[in-house]
């Protein structure tokens, strides 16, 4: 199928979440013995879910994290302080199961799936359990260098959503019940800030922050990068698959794509820090109604995450000074999440507990 028909199709088949069920958890709060709302924010989180889910008993156990990798044409401009070839040694440590997410899914029951989206080299695993975590959705070996023409090409930004779509739709029909957004890949955070530039309207010396450590110098060649980037690719802000293919990364669109796939199958996503989150402002770009199905992890040390957070209307679950990525910070908030559901469904009522209510 053609693939600008396929995503036309998902967009479209993107319902809002549902009211009804929304209200329904409202009044199951109002009366669980406690004092009203005793609980904050986990009350709205669990009623969301019910909504999003379509249930007066919401369900997050079964729970995927996805670190979708890719590298980037852009670290050419000296933006990085690490070098490309970590981005496929670091792949090779998530298979393992020895990096911070491998640690933290554990930790709250999450299975993690990682995905080559476009790293520049080509990795096989070694063993058969190695091959159950990996998936090798490849678009190019790396993007192109975006200061002097478009990352790539707008087949291959398609490629990358759709391809995305596909790895989160199988684990949903393999039952999960919650998704989980991450990334890999040497240099995206300059990518990531540009789509934060387009998207909200925001300035490069606002988006842009230190990402994996760079210095002064390093800051302004990212600085720099963007706005060039920007001034020669001229995206379309109204156009999330243009704006993609002009200034973003594979591993972003595998992304959105994800999120999509939460949204047209009615579960809900965590969004991780900076780079998950400007895949979520492509996916809202692409379709506003996404944004009901998308939870915030937890706000990033980069500047300007709080900027597209603010944008997509998303108020972080934890705010814990974290940047590593990954997805760690939307994997550790997954608990936060289930605790939620938890409450709602394990709670009893003033009436169930014999507990006068007045």
């Amino acid at each position: 199928m053609d693939r600008e028909k396929r995503l036309k199709e998902i967009v479209e088949g993107i319902e809002p979440i549902d009211g009804s069920f929304l209200e329904k958890a409202r009044a199951h709060t109002a009366e669980l013995v406690m004092p009203p709302r005793a609980l904050g924010r986990l009350h709205e989180i669990a009623e969301r879910i019910c909504a999003i889910q379509r249930t007066e008993r919401p369900d997050v156990s079964k729970k995927n994290i996805f670190v979708f990798a890719g590298d980037h044409g852009v670290v050419e401009e000296g933006v990085s302080a690490f070098p490309q070839v970590v981005s496929l040694e670091m792949v090779k440590c998530f298979i393992r199961g020895g990096a911070g997410i491998n640690a933290i899914s554990r930790h709250v029951g999450a299975d993690v799936v990682v995905v080559d989206m476009g790293i520049v080299p080509d990795f096989e695993p070694a063993s058969e359990e190695e091959k159950k975590i990996f998936r090798n959705m490849k678009v190019r070996r790396g993007t192109s260098n975006f200061v002097k023409g478009p990352a790539m090409s707008r087949e291959e930004a398609l490629e990358a959503i759709l391809n995305g779509f596909k790895v989160a739709e199988e684990a949903i029909e393999s039952g999960a019940r919650i998704i989980g957004t991450g990334d890999m890949g040497i240099g995206n955070t300059t990518p990531s800030s540009a789509i934060g530039c387009v998207v909200t309207g925001e300035g490069a010396k606002v988006m842009v922050g230190p990402g994996t450590g760079v210095d002064e110098e390093g800051m302004r060649k990212k600085i720099t990068a963007v706005e060039r980037g920007i001034e020669v690719n001229q995206p379309d802000p109204a156009d999330g698959v243009d704006i993609l293919s002009k200034v973003g990364g594979f591993e972003i669109g595998g992304i959105a794509g994800c999120i999509l796939a939460g949204a047209y199958y009615k579960v809900p996503v965590v969004v991780d820090g900076f780079i998950s989150t400007a895949g979520a402002l492509i996916a809202a770009v692409l379709a506003p109604v996404s944004k009901e199905y998308m939870f915030s992890g937890h706000c990033s040390e980069e500047p300007g995450h709080r900027r597209m957070l603010s944008h997509l209307g998303l108020s972080p679950i934890l705010d814990l000074k974290m940047r590593l990525g990954e997805g760690t910070g939307g994997a550790l908030s997954m608990s936060i999440i289930e605790a939620a559901c938890r409450v709602h469904k394990e709670v009893m009522t003033f009436e169930q507990a014999g507990v006068s209510k007045e």
